[in-house]
């Protein structure tokens, strides 16, 4: 076991010092006047990406169900720097208003260097009780949308030679308890995209796929639904948001943030029996 534990160490510190060392650098200018949409972007993650795109300078659209608090994103946004900032009302379970929203953006701000799709469906957290329903719901917002999106977005990306940013979770790269219905969205999320990125250079597309698989954030929503529930630490919604900003904009095709949750899903295939020892006695649940 001793010798077990001083190999993961090992194959930890080499993993980081690879990701540190191999990183692409980033350039802010280039982010100077770039054309950007962002969905989710009324609280948490996609809130502090607007605030970053607007810090770098960018034109941004950005997109939510509520109203009157993305125009006060909006707002914040110009006075942090943003060229333009606009916001549309969306509800990403219609079936008309994800290719609506990249519509809007197109004609607002002429065309598309960055489309992220940020955006989740309210869930439950606990255990699975047989809500087929809900499921297929909040599969519509989390998944079909953002493949609507994206195939609207694609030809102006193409032109553009831009990107396509797909903010994803380490639950969709691993199974966990009590999150079934959204980690299923998160796995079909990954496997559609990482699909897209081989077709797309295959075809020699000028168009960047970016697959952001984050651990637990700690956003309000995410917070209180887990708090006094797991051990596992959250780390901030802000420092998230530029490193999925600076993958977009390096064209890296998957970021892990924590870097940490990338060494956790190798490590499920190298010792699944103990990783599924650690998943399922990092929650404080009583039966």
């Amino acid at each position: 076991m001793a010798t077990f534990v001083k190999i993961l160490i090992g194959s930890i510190l080499v993993a980081y010092l690879a990701m540190t060392w191999t990183a692409p650098s980033f350039d802010p200018e280039s982010l100077k006047g770039a054309r950007v949409l962002v969905t989710g972007a009324s609280s948490g993650i996609g809130e502090q990406m607007a605030y970053h795109y607007a810090r770098f300078g960018a034109q941004i659209v950005i997109t939510a169900r509520r109203e009157k608090v993305l125009q006060q994103v909006a707002e914040k946004c110009l006075s942090l720097g943003a060229q333009k900032a606009l916001h549309i009302a969306a509800d990403m379970a219609n079936e008309s208003d994800p290719e609506r929203v990249v519509d809007f953006a197109l004609e607002k701000l002429g065309g598309l260097d960055y489309l992220v799709l940020n955006h989740i469906g309210p869930t439950t957290f606990g255990m699975w009780e047989g809500d087929v329903e809900h499921t297929r719901w909040l599969m519509k917002v989390n998944f079909f949308s953002y493949i609507q999106m994206a195939w609207r977005a694609l030809p102006s990306l193409e032109q553009s030679k831009g990107s396509l940013v797909v903010v994803s979770s380490v639950l969709g790269k691993m199974t966990n308890p009590f999150t079934l219905p959204y980690s299923s969205t998160k796995f079909a999320l990954s496997g559609f995209f990482g699909s897209l990125y081989h077709e797309l250079a295959m075809k020699k597309s000028n168009v960047s796929i970016s697959i952001c698989t984050l651990g637990l954030i700690d956003t309000d929503s995410a917070m209180e639904k887990v708090r006094g529930i797991t051990k596992v630490p959250a780390y901030p919604a802000t420092e998230a948001a530029l490193n999925i900003i600076i993958a977009g904009a390096t064209r890296q095709l998957d970021l892990y943030y924590p870097w940490f949750t990338q060494v956790i899903t190798l490590i499920k295939d190298w010792s699944p029996s103990l990783t599924n020892y650690f998943i399922q006695n990092s929650y404080s649940y009583i039966p």
